[in-house]
């Protein structure tokens, strides 16, 4: 084994799926340890290896323990994150050699998750919502590592729609540059996390998942470098009232500023309050949404080994 993959600890039923060929879905643990409060976040948790499991797929939840990067946890190792909470460290892509080398424990965003999927051979990831630039980006340079991982990285990230507390205008135009593609599930409209609208198009509309798994064979065929991006918009009955998710994200953001909150703590920070300004609504449309999203993933995963 390389010193590279050393790192890796891959747990048997993942291990067993990627050498027979079978499809496996990625998902992250931020939305464990920094999106959900316990035990919400454990029972989504677990709803998520669940849905991916009814669709033909194997989950695997990425985390860092131990000096490892975990691709796929125990029930144990789950719990042991949701109850740890806000005490996990949260671990984008510059973060993994401090936690591995320090024999932290470290929850992955997107683009960690995304870098640990890669190593291990696993092409789709489920999330919530992508991070991006931040409202007064252009000021403050607040640029999320997801981007770059996305434009180098060869994993498919199947969400709803980048962060609705982020400047979507700004995010897609960074995407363009990179080369990423932006597709929308059924839709030509961009979905904005919480909402089905966002006033912004995705690049392309796509309508089944056997389609997108052709379109991601072709890209990486060609060596195209870089992920693609699945928008699955929020189904229609847990979708939030779109003028009034925006009055609330302006309000939390206003509250961000007073505190001074900056960097990796702002979108933890922006998701709770506008959880306690909707009275809980945002996290029933969370939950919502990421349970679709792990779904269609595990759709377009299955698709994909069935053309190799």
């Amino acid at each position: 084994m390389s010193q590279k993959h050393a790192y890796l600890a891959i747990h048997p039923e993942v291990q067993k799926a990627l050498q027979n060929k079978q499809a496996v879905v990625a998902l992250e643990s931020t939305i464990i340890s920094h999106g959900m409060p316990f035990p919400q976040n454990l029972e989504t948790a677990i709803l998520l290896e669940n849905e991916v499991r009814k669709q033909g797929a194997t989950p695997a939840t990425i985390a860092l323990m131990n000096g490892k990067i975990k691709i796929g946890l125990t029930e144990e190792e789950l719990e042991y994150l949701a109850k740890k909470g806000t005490e996990v460290i949260k671990t984008s892509r510059r973060d993994i050699p401090y936690i591995l080398s320090q024999k932290l424990t470290g929850a992955t965003t997107v683009a960690a998750t995304m870098f640990a999927a890669e190593k291990a051979g696993i092409l789709v990831f489920a999330t919530g919502g992508i991070g991006g630039v931040h409202r007064d980006g252009t000021n403050t340079m607040d640029i999320s590592a997801d981007l770059q991982e996305l434009a180098t990285t060869n994993v498919a990230v199947v969400c709803a729609g980048i962060k609705s507390i982020l400047d979507l205008g700004l995010t897609l135009e960074y995407l363009e540059t990179q080369g990423v593609p932006v597709l929308g599930y059924q839709t030509k409209e961009l979905p904005a996390f919480y909402t089905q609208k966002s006033g912004f198009t995705a690049d392309y509309a796509m309508q089944s998942p056997e389609a997108i798994a052709r379109l991601l064979q072709t890209k990486w065929v060609l060596g195209l470098q870089g992920g693609v991006i699945i928008a699955n918009p929020i189904p229609k009955e847990h979708s939030l009232d779109f003028d009034l998710m925006q009055k609330t994200i302006q309000q939390a953001i206003e509250e961000q500023k007073k505190r001074g909150i900056t960097g990796k703590e702002s979108t933890p920070f922006l998701l709770g309050k506008v959880k306690e300004l909707t009275a809980g609504k945002s996290l029933t449309a969370n939950i919502a949404l990421v349970k679709n999203n792990a779904r269609l993933a595990a759709q377009i995963a299955v698709a994909y080994k069935k053309q190799l």
